[in-house]
């Protein structure tokens, strides 16, 4: 393997404000090197966050035009870049490693590459997680969150959806993951929606199956029945997706409930509270909650705040009523970024990192 190659595409990813877990071991170069092909590294590299067409990257960095579009085609179609169109134009830009090219691997990764993910996970989590703003922000079920009080679209998951004319569905590759290392999960795998406004937006994805609105929305319920955790970006506009997640496989969940890195996930506006004049101390709560905050205390549930994510879970399941969603003080509330761009620009902020670099 070609160290230097691999050492240069990791600074790379690294400069993206996602990030990217460099190593004293090194065991991240070994990923990249499963995946990348050494001229795919090579070139992937000196590519930007801010796509350009395959002449204006074949130009910038000295190649030959014909040579880089093929290069490209291939790179995009093994998950390692992103392509889009203005105009007429096809264009090329780089991906994170999360959320991007990790999660494009479903139709690649094999035991190997998932026991190498397992065994970087520590030093994914403290270089990827920690940072600020979070990665993803936790969506509340929708019929736990309270009538009186205003709901933002961010924070409906069916608000996502509706404006969507594409939609699609794919395994998740964190339940993927764990099975190959041997630890499969019980909740369903193929459960990650993704939706566009562009009609016919995952027809030609290879890890992607199209389904209709209808079945998403399908989807959508019987995660939560499931009591899983929905989670997105962690913005209020330009959604893609809806993660359903678990804290036995979520990369970014095990942030939290084996890690203790609180800011792994950006919680709901929202945390969970107790009517003791209702609650039978039935623990149903306690049972469904995968973060441990409700606890029974004189056969009385108690909802610690700190381990609450406002995810509503234990609210739609509690059979006396007793558990509500309470929207948090102004005072408690991190304002979510707008979108993508500023999101970027406070994580590169947070991380010290200069975003014109990788633009």
């Amino acid at each position: 393997m070609n160290q230097n190659v691999y050492k240069k595409l990791a600074k790379r990813l690294d400069a993206i404000p996602n990030g990217f877990p460099l190593s004293e071991s090194g065991l991240e170069l070994k990923i990249l090197a499963k995946i990348y092909a050494p001229e795919e590294a090579e070139l992937a590299s000196e590519m930007r966050l801010i796509a350009e067409s395959a002449e204006q990257i074949a130009r910038r960095t000295g190649r030959d035009p014909n040579t880089t579009i093929v290069l490209l085609e291939g790179m995009v179609r093994k998950g390692l870049i992103r392509a889009g169109r203005t105009g007429e134009q096809r264009e090329f830009g780089l991906l994170p490693w999360v959320v991007g090219v990790y999660e494009q691997q479903l139709h690649r990764i094999d035991e190997e590459m998932a026991r190498m993910v397992e065994e970087g996970y520590q030093v994914f989590a403290e270089k990827v997680l920690k940072p600020l703003p979070s990665i993803h922000k936790v969506i509340p079920v929708e019929k736990s969150l309270p009538v009186e009080v205003q709901i933002y679209p961010y924070e409906q998951a069916s608000a996502l959806l509706d404006n969507a004319k594409s939609f699609g569905v794919r395994k998740c590759i964190c339940r993927v993951q764990k099975a190959l290392v041997g630890k499969p999960c019980k909740y369903p795998v193929e459960i990650c929606l993704l939706f566009s406004p562009l009609e016919g937006a995952f027809e030609d994805d290879p890890n992607t199956r199209v389904i209709t609105k209808g079945e998403a929305f399908q989807i959508l319920r019987e995660t939560e029945e499931a009591g899983l955790i929905h989670s997105s970006s962690n913005i209020r506009e330009g959604h893609t997706y809806i993660c359903n997640c678990c804290t036995c496989c979520c990369g970014v969940l095990r942030g939290v409930s084996q890690l203790g890195i609180e800011n792994s996930v950006a919680k709901s506006d929202f945390y969970a509270t107790v009517d003791p004049e209702m609650c039978t101390g039935c623990e149903t709560c306690v049972k469904r909650c995968q973060f441990a905050a409700p606890s029974l205390v004189d056969n009385i549930s108690h909802v610690d705040q700190k381990r609450c994510v406002g995810c509503g879970q234990c609210v739609m399941t509690c059979p006396s009523e007793a558990m509500t969603l309470v929207r948090k003080p102004e005072n408690q509330i991190t304002p979510t970024p707008e979108n993508i761009p500023e999101w970027m620009m406070k994580r590169a902020e947070s991380r010290g990192i200069s975003l014109q670099e990788i633009l």
